[in-house]
């Protein structure tokens, strides 16, 4: 159990610049993770294990990427009951992001918008943090999924060199790992989403995750990130490409560039994706869609305005197996991640 009233920590954090607040936590899970201090933030996690993709995960709540971009607070997130936890997004080469600032607080709409850009420290630093971390000696450990991204200065015509970097760099130290093609905050990015510029990337990683396989001894699930701005062409042609190319699973979704939920409120017109609440019944959309072109079995993660039990709920009727919390962490602490996890377990329960 949590010892620190979460909205007092709110209270706090919220009079700080939103990327101030950011660092400062990073700062404070790195350093109180694995000691006593951890107690502020741990709680007992829900028990309610599934197995998609080869893997068993403890429950059915994750952590998204792009909090930790850096590995740096793995063991301190996992303290917090989620079942699994992404960390990432990294690049092979260290790089700064956009100019500050880049993230801004809408509270009024309980949403983010941000354009960090992929700062992170680089692929080395990732994997020596990753290899730090003690989660994997518990007797029931929490996965750990590694996201993967190119370089800024990268031409988008060699982004798959980086994604190939990527997925070499991680493989051998992650449960699953994800490729983000969808963040709005890298130039053209998204254009990896398209039918010939997907087909061509997944399948470089399709055969360079067989070598890898072979090489290690192990087959590591790659899922792939996309974007909830996307039209039902483009959700067909995606899900017609995973699985071609063999992938084992979809994130759905990352940040929205729609702006509707949210006009008028100050810093709408920031420019970079939208996350929390405005972006759940985007996100819910392509997940049915999702759902209803690749059928029942193939593993599906929700993740986009999870703000309430009621959202998470959402998400795995809207046909995800898992789901993952980001923006709802910031507005309303660990607590909703231990109240989602046996928000779902009820829900299968009663199915």
């Amino acid at each position: 159990m949590s010892l620190i009233p979460y909205p007092l920590s709110r209270a706090v954090l919220f009079r700080m610049d939103p990327e101030a607040a950011h660092d400062f936590t990073i700062d404070l899970l790195a350093r109180t993770q694995n000691t006593p201090l951890a107690c502020a933030y741990s709680q007992a996690r829900v028990d309610d294990p599934v197995t998609l993709a080869g893997l068993r995960f403890p429950n059915r709540v994750g952590m998204a990427a792009g909090l930790d971009k850096n590995a740096r607070c793995i063991d301190g997130l996992g303290a917090m009951g989620f079942g699994f936890v992404e960390v990432g997004t990294v690049t092979p080469l260290p790089q700064p992001g956009n100019p500050r600032p880049r993230m801004f607080r809408l509270p009024a709409a309980n949403a983010l918008i941000n354009r960090m850009g992929f700062n992170n420290e680089g692929l080395d630093t990732f994997l020596a943090n990753v290899q730090r971390a003690r989660f994997r000696r518990d007797s029931s450990p929490m996965l750990l999924g590694l996201n993967i991204g190119k370089n800024a200065a990268t031409p988008i015509e060699r982004a798959t060199e980086d994604y190939l970097i990527g997925l070499a760099g991680v493989y051998p130290h992650a449960d699953y790992v994800t490729v983000n093609i969808s963040s709005p905050n890298t130039k053209n990015l998204r254009a990896l989403q398209s039918d010939e510029a997907l087909d061509a990337l997944l399948g470089a990683i399709a055969g360079r995750r067989e070598q890898l396989a072979q090489q290690h001894g192990k087959r590591v699930p790659v899922f792939v990130k996309i974007a909830p701005d996307l039209d039902d062409a483009q959700i067909q042609v995606i899900a017609a490409t995973l699985q071609r190319h063999g992938m084992d699973g979809v994130i759905a979704t990352n940040t929205t560039l729609s702006r509707e939920a949210v006009q008028g409120l100050p810093h709408a017109e920031e420019t970079g994706g939208l996350s929390g609440t405005p972006v759940l019944e985007a996100s819910n959309r392509v997940i049915r869609q999702l759902r209803a072109a690749l059928g029942k079995d193939f593993p599906i993660i929700g993740v986009g305005g999870i703000l309430s039990v009621q959202d998470a709920v959402s998400k795995i009727e809207a046909g995800a197996d898992l789901v993952q919390i980001y923006t709802g962490l910031i507005y309303q602490g660990p607590a909703l991640v231990k109240a989602s996890a046996a928000a779902i377990r009820e829900l299968r329960a009663t199915r």
